[in-house]
């Protein structure tokens, strides 16, 4: 006896597959079935952007902290090489200042003598516009106050005209570029005198 062969199997109709999201029955909305939401992974995916966003932050601040620094010690540089530069200058300026300043005095002594005249006067008065054009400053009053940073004591006496220490005479006027002393003026100093006498000696004598 020849079988068929469909006959033992089960015969199957056609498959009918309800895809309405709302069952009729119930009224409800099916749970549909397959890939699962999305949302877990675009939660991760947000973590993991958030993530790298944190990191770039990161390292931009890193950076824009390193260029700052490096701002930071080129300006100082800058200025180091500013105050080198000046202080070269002011140094070379005044060894070659130094070497007219005997001559100034001449000239000085020569208008305190009513001897600078003529063609002479001309001439001291080019040389005292020139150095005074390049820095170079005369200093050293009669009654300005004592100072032994710029002063240099020569002569010492008590006075009752005076309520400091005081330049009483200039023996030596002083010369200076910007704060830099070249020469300190030479002086006769006076101080107060408590008991209202006079008198005068050498400086550094008892």
């Amino acid at each position: 006896m020849t079988t068929s062969p469909h006959e033992g199997e089960e015969k199957e109709g056609p498959v009918i597959r309800d895809k309405r999201r709302i069952d009729p029955e119930t009224g409800k909305v099916r749970e549909t079935g397959g890939t699962p939401a999305p949302e877990p992974q675009a939660k991760g995916g947000a973590a993991a952007s958030d993530a790298g966003d944190s990191s770039l932050k990161t390292q931009l601040a890193e950076r824009l902290a390193d260029l700052q620094r490096l701002k930071a010690e080129y300006d100082n540089y800058r200025k180091r090489v500013e105050r080198d530069r000046v202080a070269v200058r002011e140094q070379a300026l005044g060894q070659v200042l130094s070497e007219l300043l005997p001559v100034l005095d001449d000239i000085g002594r020569a208008r305190d003598h009513d001897e600078l005249t003529g063609g002479f006067k001309s001439v001291g008065d080019r040389l005292e516009a020139v150095t005074g054009k390049l820095g170079l400053e005369r200093y050293g009053q009669r009654g300005e106050p004592f100072d032994p940073t710029v002063h240099e004591a020569l002569m010492h006496s008590y006075s009752a005209d005076v309520t400091e220490t005081s330049v009483a005479d200039v023996l030596q006027p002083g010369y200076r570029i910007g704060e830099r002393v070249l020469r300190p003026a030479r002086v006769a100093v006076a101080e107060p005198d408590p008991n209202g006498g006079s008198g005068e000696e050498a400086a550094g004598e008892e």
